[in-house]
């Protein structure tokens, strides 16, 4: 970064024209962050594909005039022992106080009772209006406080897509704020281990709370007036990754000015120095991120589409708050910040004889056994591949825990026709309706079939399934309905629905998966490549990622079966996991790296590796603990998919930090030597005499800028 920028930010004047610019900033961002939430788009459309046969079957329906905010709710009733008339008297109560009740979208069918006596529902269109699926929680929970005068021993449970909804939506209930406060616990837990500072740990969290309100801010801006996509995940992980990366970024550049701070008398010229040197590396890293993410404006969800711009813009407006508000207000607190172990003019930097320096003489000797070894073991935690099955969660395994509306839909399993209340949705021609609705009854997954409803030139088929509407039995039928109509009458039915939403939401997350990950890896690639100046060392750097991307998916298919009791994940969990530990785990390979690279220029490449190793080596793991500890906040939350997430994002950035960058890279590095630098000036530079490991320090003080950084030890 310019030493001029980084005078400007760190000046005694300009210092505090930084900080009242931002307490400004955040204050005007304030209101605006929190109409965030209201600015969601948790509609169905706002998940799905956009071509995908079942959106377009949608969007025909709402031409037709269905309305997709209408939510169908099954409420279920049992009696083990079968239903009493007293039961069947209250249930048709109900029906009776449902069809009058606020929100209704539609004509209340049933009671429909089951064959074997013991269980009847109710089906309640629900009408959520525009506020989506938020909007469900609160007609749903209307429906169980009517149903709860049921007779004693009755089981009534509201299920069904409203159901669902609803239980959805508590569980996104309060979740800006748990998820902040939670990660905020966690980072200053960490923090103040790491600083071991009653004080420092301020600075860090506050910059990053800022940075939380100015993305929000910008990202209500865009959402309201731009059409930014934002959904409750994404808003979610909004919050995991800019206090996460936030904090990373800011301990580098502490990291960085503390061990300057015993090279200048000068604080303000120490904190110059920390930003002009560690700030190409915080905004190599910073942009890896943004365009990692920019790259999933390339995939077909639209939820996974939609959170592309969303996490870039909070690393984005991160990165600007760190390397402006946070040198600011350290040089304004001073050096007594760091009370009760204040960096002096002189003394000693410790981790030049730190655990990272030893780590490093242990490695020195053989080099390229470590490596191999170190590849060995990450290529055995990668077998846990074969076990991780990436074709979509059911109902019942999306929420951690049983739910009611869970509970509910195994209850109607056991008595009803697997999807009642979740029918398909057929589309053709009016001309072609009775041959159409002919071929989908003739269907053996398909138990009944409704009357079409014709309006104008199109017909609406309702088919219900035979079997439950997550099942693999019911996305069968639904790809064989499509290859069977495509022949009928004119060729033009469209099939459409839940269960053909969700088997489409999988095809194109498998498309997704294909698509982006190489994508990511290219840009990866380019951006070291522009930071190195080399092509060796960014193809080692990006295979020791991928690697530790596997071991992570690996190791994390076999926790969920353990802990969790799922044995499946989502379609889009293995590209949000490679995202965010490729984007951010390639940030410690690059700490490491640029640090190397700068120590290579006076010391050699195998030396260098030794300093960089040992200068880095504390805080990136530090950086590493904050990150992991921050993604896995998301286990907090009941939803299986974020569980999961928190779980693999953790455990990849753990082994990224202490196992990959530390020993792997570093084996490498010492192995190939100058050759890590190839095409550039550097490899051709050949490297000093090895010395011992003993021997391994950090830089001693210097007098002026015309002294070399780096005396030889």
């Amino acid at each position: 970064m310019g030493r001029s920028f980084a005078s400007r930010v760190s000046s005694p004047r300009l210092k505090w024209v930084v900080l009242v610019l931002w307490l400004v900033l955040a204050a005007a961002a304030a209101p605006l962050a929190a109409g965030l939430m209201d600015q969601q788009d948790n509609e169905i459309s706002s998940w799905l594909p956009g071509d995908a046969e079942s959106t377009v079957a949608l969007e025909e329906q709402i031409a037709l005039g269905s309305d997709p905010d209408v939510v169908p709710a099954v409420v279920v009733y049992e009696r083990a022992e079968g239903l009493t008339a007293a039961d069947r008297e209250a249930i048709a109560q109900d029906a009776q106080a449902f069809a009058r009740s606020e929100g209704l979208g539609g004509e209340v069918v049933g009671p429909i009772p089951s064959e074997d006596g013991q269980a009847a529902q109710l089906i309640v269109p629900l009408d959520a209006g525009p506020e989506g699926w938020e909007g469900i929680a609160p007609l749903a929970e209307d429906l169980r406080d009517e149903a709860s005068d049921a007779p004693d021993g009755l089981g009534v449970w509201v299920a069904g897509p409203a159901g669902q909804a609803a239980d959805s939506s508590e569980a996104f209930s309060g979740l800006d704020t748990t998820l902040l406060f939670a990660a905020l616990g966690v980072v200053i837990l960490i923090l103040l281990f790491t600083y071991r500072s009653p004080v420092l740990w301020i600075l860090p969290i506050f910059s990053a709370v800022i940075a939380l309100y100015c993305s929000q801010a910008l990202i209500y801006l865009l959402a309201r007036y731009a059409d930014l996509t934002v959904n409750a995940q994404s808003a979610s992980i909004l919050t995991v990754l800019v206090v996460g990366a936030g904090t990373d970024y800011a301990l580098l550049l502490v990291a960085r000015y503390r061990e300057e701070l015993r090279l200048h008398a000068d604080r303000h010229e120490a904190m110059t120095e920390a930003v002009h040197r560690a700030g190409p590396a915080v905004l190599a890293s910073g942009g890896t991120v943004v365009l990692g993410m920019l790259c999933l404006l390339a995939a077909d969800m639209n939820s996974t589409r939609g959170l592309g711009p969303v996490a870039a813009i909070g690393v984005a407006v991160t990165l600007a708050v760190l390397m402006t508000l946070l040198p600011a207000l350290l040089v304004i607190c001073g050096r007594w910040v760091f009370w009760p172990v204040r960096p002096t003019l002189g003394s000693a930097e410790p981790s030049a004889t730190g655990i990272w320096a030893r780590v490093g003489a242990r490695i020195q000797p053989r080099p390229r056994a470590v490596w191999i070894g170190t590849t060995a073991l990450l290529l055995v935690a990668c077998l846990g591949l074969f076990s991780l099955n990436a074709k979509g969660l059911t109902q019942a395994d999306s929420f951690r825990g049983t739910p009611e509306s869970v509970a509910g839909d195994r209850v109607a399993a056991e008595h009803f026709p697997g999807a009642a209340g979740n029918p398909l949705h057929v589309l053709t021609t009016a001309a072609a309706a009775d041959e159409v609705a002919r071929a989908v009854a003739a269907n053996d997954g398909v138990s009944d079939v409704a009357e079409p409803q014709i309006v104008g030139d199109t017909a609406l088929i309702e088919a219900t399934l035979a079997d439950p509407a997550d099942s693999d039995a019911a996305y069968d039928t639904v790809r064989g309905l499509r290859a069977e109509l495509d022949g009928v009458g004119d060729g033009e039915a469209l099939v459409g629905g839940n269960t053909a939403i969700n088997l489409d939401v999988q095809t194109a997350s498998q498309r997704d998966n294909r698509v982006i990950i190489p994508l990511v890896m290219l840009v990866v690639l380019l951006v070291l490549g522009v930071l190195l100046r080399a092509l060796v060392a960014p193809l080692v750097l990006v295979a020791t990622v991928v690697l530790s991307y596997g071991a992570a998916l690996g190791i994390s298919a076999l926790i969920f079966d353990w802990t969790i009791d799922v044995s499946t994940t989502d379609s889009a969990f293995p590209l949000f996991v490679f995202v965010f530990l490729v984007a951010l785990g390639i940030d410690y390979n690059i700490f490491l790296m640029t640090r190397v690279r700068e120590e290579a220029h006076d010391h050699g490449t195998r030396r260098a590796a030794l300093i960089g190793l040992s200068a880095t080596g504390g805080v990136i793991t530090s950086a590493g603990l904050v990150l992991a500890a921050t993604f896995a906040v998301l286990g907090t939350l009941p939803l299986t998919f974020l569980t999961q997430l928190g779980i693999a994002v953790a455990l990849g950035v753990l082994l990224d930090t202490v196992v990959v960058r530390s020993v792997l890279v570093t084996s490498l590095t010492l192995d190939v030597g100058r050759w890590m630098w190839w095409p550039s000036r550097l490899a051709q530079r050949r490297d000093e005499p090895e010395s011992s490991a003993g021997d391994v320090q950090l830089p001693v003080p210097r007098a002026t800028d015309d002294v070399p950084r780096h005396a030889a030890p």
